[in-house]
């Protein structure tokens, strides 16, 4: 006697390769976030734009993740809220 046969796994993998296309992944903790890939000294204006954009104590401004790129090139994620209640 054999193992019965697995059934066809062609629907679920074309419904979950839909639904990822069709949203963007996004975290449900209710921060916005911006990824920014700039050399050194234009990272340095961009984030201190958005601190006095979105001021720290307002909206919970922070810089979420950051690494050092070969070229002196930063890339590095900024989140905040999105209003300031």
């Amino acid at each position: 006697m054999r193992p019965p046969a697995r059934p066809p796994l062609d629907g679920l993998r074309r419904r979950l390769e839909r639904s990822r296309s069709e949203r963007e992944f996004k975290p449900r903790d209710g921060f916005l976030r911006e990824t920014f890939v700039l050399p050194r000294t234009d990272a340095r204006d961009k984030a201190k734009e958005w601190f006095d954009r979105w001021p720290k104590q307002a909206y919970w401004t922070t810089i979420e993740s950051w690494f050092e790129r070969p070229g002196d090139v930063i890339e590095f994620t900024i989140r905040r809220l999105p209003a300031a209640d």
